[in-house]
């Protein structure tokens, strides 16, 4: 089993997913620039974007769980949408920013070869000064794959020797790996990530006995799915049961949870019921509260519509 890694009880923190994608060319992604700027500067802590390398034209799979998608799930665009390559992405993001944290939600990590993503991951980590989460997970798209040359019924496994992989070339000089379909030893690589313990991964999954593993061995965190994201009072204990069993420390795992929205009788955000519902997510265990925004595209439109919302999360959570 890998490394574990040790940490202090993490501090509850706030975060959104920011649109790397669009349905048509929007012509330039200032806009993208502009609101991650704009997320930092109002004290958001986290932001995180999506990944699809490729499409084929059955984006209906994604409705299906079977196959690794979401009941009702719709994808966002076409198979012609403009996706940017996420961690692409980040390293232009940590250029313009210095303290938000930068994470993918979730990277379809076993479509890179291992040696280069944790390459691209620990260069990423130094340059940003320490500041890369990267999600992952198994995706749901098998011509994602196939286009990549790989088998999409072998994408738990590709996933975690990919995973582990990363962590051995993060962790040891020299690296060492055995298996039936990759083999290294006395390989060097550095520059090491700047977080002891290489990058944190956060594990995406339902709650099954294959997640659970793949979160007791690799995972710094869990982004719940499907039905244990819709249904968190019950997801959460049955996840941290199993990476118990699974030999996992429950004492560092971090959980995401969505902090849905709430509005007032004129239909605005009400805040103070939206932050209301904090407590109940900290005694379950989330310690990373997504709250989607839409952000202005002027810097103090922006202030006026974020700062409150931070504001009122730190005085739920305690934090000045």
């Amino acid at each position: 089993m890998a490394e574990k890694r040790t940490a202090a009880k993490p501090e509850p923190k706030l975060s959104t997913s920011v649109s790397s994608f669009a349905a048509e060319d929007p012509g330039d992604w200032g806009h993208l620039i502009r609101q991650v700027e704009s997320l930092e500067r109002s004290g958001f802590d986290r932001i995180v974007v999506s990944d699809h390398v490729v499409f084929g034209e059955h984006l209906e799979e994604y409705g299906r769980p079977e196959v690794g998608g979401q009941a009702g799930g719709k994808q966002p665009t076409g198979p012609d949408g403009h996706w940017l390559e996420p961690l692409t992405t980040l390293s232009v993001l940590a250029g313009r920013t210095q303290r938000i944290r930068l994470g993918t939600n979730i990277l379809i990590a076993a479509l890179r070869r291992p040696v280069v993503l944790a390459k691209s991951a620990a260069t990423l980590d130094v340059l940003s000064g320490g500041r890369l989460d990267l999600g992952v997970g198994v995706g749901w798209q098998r011509e994602e794959y196939e286009a990549a040359g790989l088998s999409f019924e072998n994408r738990g496994k590709t996933l975690d020797e990919t995973l582990r992989i990363c962590q051995e070339l993060w962790r040891n000089t020299p690296a060492r790996h055995e298996s039936d379909t990759l083999s290294f030893e006395r390989i060097h690589m550095m520059p090491k990530p700047l977080q002891p313990g290489g990058v944190p991964i956060w594990v995406s999954g339902t709650v099954n006995p294959r997640s659970a593993r793949r979160l007791a061995e690799f995972g710094s965190g869990w982004i719940p799915w499907g039905d244990a994201a819709a249904d968190p009072a019950k997801g959460i204990p049955g996840m941290r049961e199993a990476v118990a069993e699974a030999g996992g420390d429950l004492d560092r795992l971090e959980v995401v949870g969505t902090l849905r929205r709430k509005r007032n009788q004129g239909g605005e955000l009400d805040i103070s019921a939206t932050m209301a519902q904090v407590p109940d997510l900290v005694s379950l265990g989330v310690t990373d509260f997504r709250f989607q925004v839409s952000v202005p595209d002027s810097p103090a439109e922006a202030d006026d519509a974020l700062i409150p919302i931070v504001q009122g999360f730190r005085d739920a959570v305690g934090r000045r």
